[in-house]
């Protein structure tokens, strides 16, 4: 009987301390929503899914038919951007994004605002050592960002762990404290979950 009971006290706690770590994480992203809505973030994402690693060795920035690309799975998850961001009070947005085509598909797919080409947010996997400059890059450029509507950036996975040290999933993004730094503070974690 005594097991039975410490058992059951055990279950309880832990249900407890689950429920009360879901409300902080709710809690969390909540102000990470409001600060992303307000100018004190900014939104940095993943394109989405674009099946296979890295780029074909006759890659060609401005010829799509040498890259990997959106498939059907991925156009849908950029589109699920725009209910996602709605949901969150956010409409309309300052696009930045990579100059290749599965990050401009993914932007322009979001639907949220004119898209930006930003170079220092292309993808370094190639050239590991160029990550440095293109993060101090982008971290300059989102710094001199004057106040308007919420800023996202389209990246790559590179782009972003160099950043953050988060490894994201195609579609993932990461809201990020202002002003951005080589350390920077991350808010949240979201997705649209498409």
């Amino acid at each position: 009987m005594k097991t039975y009971i410490a058992s059951n006290a055990l279950y309880a706690f832990i249900l407890c301390l689950i429920t009360l770590g879901a409300s902080w994480a709710a809690a969390d992203e909540s102000e990470a929503w409001e600060a992303l809505r307000e100018g004190r973030a900014v939104l940095m994402l993943r394109h989405a899914l674009a099946p296979g690693t890295g780029d074909p060795a006759n890659f060609d920035v401005d010829d799509c038919s040498t890259q990997r690309n959106l498939n059907d799975q991925g156009r849908a998850q950029a589109r699920a951007w725009k209910p996602f961001l709605r949901e969150q009070g956010i409409d309309e947005a300052r696009v930045f994004t990579s100059q290749w085509c599965r990050c401009l598909e993914t932007a322009r797919g979001m639907a949220v605002g004119a898209v930006t080409e930003w170079p220092s947010l292309n993808s370094f996997f190639r050239n590991r050592g160029d990550g440095g400059m293109a993060t101090k890059q982008t971290i300059a450029l989102v710094n001199e960002l004057g106040e308007g509507l919420p800023v996202v950036l389209v990246s790559h996975q590179v782009n972003i762990t160099r950043l953050t040290e988060v490894f994201p999933a195609s579609n993932e993004g990461v809201i990020l404290a202002l002003p951005l730094s080589e350390n920077p503070t991350i808010l949240a974690r979201v997705s649209p979950g498409t």
